[in-house]
């Protein structure tokens, strides 16, 4: 058996995992991450800031039993689509009905006309709108989140900085030298962006042959038990500025809550973003609070914590508070990397905490 074929019967048994271009993602780290656990006997684990999924991915690839949970309805869309999913596929005739837009009737407008010059052109939010008018219609709740899937990805690898924390389409249509970004894949069809992931979700999508969930909600509210909690929480850095997701990807939030996005909408910023709702993990006087509140909270289980050596609160205070809980807490450190949109250089490290 040649590698090519192994890797292909890899794929089908295991699931590859997507491409991603998600601030924060613990991709690259993950293989890092699992030799860091390698001593630490579970069957069951909680991604309790789901993110990306690369964790929960992992685990469910070394069938374990695994929960995923994250605060962004979008995100546990993405859950639902690589950890819960046990193969289900999009189809080519799935992908015909999702594209097959020009003659539509009812489908809603509100793209259209609310992001007028924010992030696309008036012709991709007319897709959008009608793409996504067609995902809600899928019967197949997995085929739905692995649609939404793709579109998410597609509206990601479109925008400047993957990222709509800002009103910047202007940036994609001047014509100018630039030194970042490739205006290529910026001004590539919908379409095209939207076939590819879905190749992608479909490379990802196996039976492990152990049940896996997905659910949406604050991290303090997740109910069960769980030999292993994986915490990768949102970070504050040593300058005190926190990576505010809901902020950097509500466009995608809008788009997962169609029908209620009106609403949400704080119509005083000018790139529409959602209105704010408290966060205390952006709040570097509250976060402290909330780390211990967590680790109480989840005290009953093995944890492992994904974190920043340049973090606030610093990582000595966090094996502090571990310790008042656990027998066993262990503090790894990988090499330094440039964190994306960040000039500071940082060490990736783990805290293990074991009774």
């Amino acid at each position: 058996m040649t590698d090519i074929q192994q890797d292909d019967l890899f794929a089908a048994q295991n699931g590859k995992f997507p491409s991603t271009r998600y601030q924060g993602s613990k991709q690259k780290f993950i293989e890092w991450i699992w030799l860091c656990l390698k001593d630490v006997k579970f069957n069951s684990c909680l991604d309790a800031f789901g993110g990306t999924g690369c964790f929960a991915f992992k685990a469910k690839q070394e069938r374990k039993s695994v929960t995923y949970n994250d605060l962004l309805p979008f995100n546990a869309i993405i859950g639902k689509a690589l950890i819960e999913n046990q193969g289900t596929k999009l189809t080519e005739s799935d992908v015909e009905y999702l594209l097959d837009i020009e003659v539509l009737r009812g489908a809603p407008t509100f793209i259209e006309d609310t992001f007028h010059d924010v992030y696309y052109t008036d012709e991709e939010n007319r897709w959008l709108d009608r793409v996504s008018y067609k995902i809600r219609k899928m019967e197949d709740e997995y085929k739905k989140a692995m649609a939404y899937f793709a579109l998410f990805q597609a509206c990601i690898i479109k925008r400047p900085y993957n990222l709509f924390h800002r009103k910047n389409l202007y940036v994609r249509m001047q014509d100018v030298e630039r030194s970042f970004g490739n205006k290529k894949t910026w001004d590539t069809p919908f379409p095209v962006h939207f076939k590819k992931f879905v190749k992608e979700v479909n490379a990802a999508s196996f039976n492990s042959g152990v049940k896996c969930s997905s659910q949406c909600g604050d991290a303090l509210s997740v109910k069960g038990d769980f030999d292993l909690v994986y915490i990768d929480t949102p970070y504050i850095g040593a300058n005190g500025k926190c990576v505010d997701y809901a902020d950097f990807y509500h466009f995608l939030d809008g788009i997962a809550q169609y029908d209620n996005w009106a609403k949400m909408i704080d119509e005083e910023s000018l790139h529409k973003r959602l209105k704010r709702v408290d966060n205390p993990w952006c709040d570097k006087n509250r976060i402290t609070s909330e780390f211990d509140k967590l680790f109480s909270h989840f005290s009953k289980s093995t944890l492992a914590i994904s974190y920043r050596s340049d973090g606030i609160p610093s990582v000595e205070q966090l094996v502090e508070m571990l310790r008042g809980l656990y027998r066993t807490v262990k503090v790894s450190e990988s090499w330094e990397i440039k964190y994306a949109l960040s000039k500071s250089k940082s060490k990736e490290v783990l805290l293990l905490a074991t009774n």
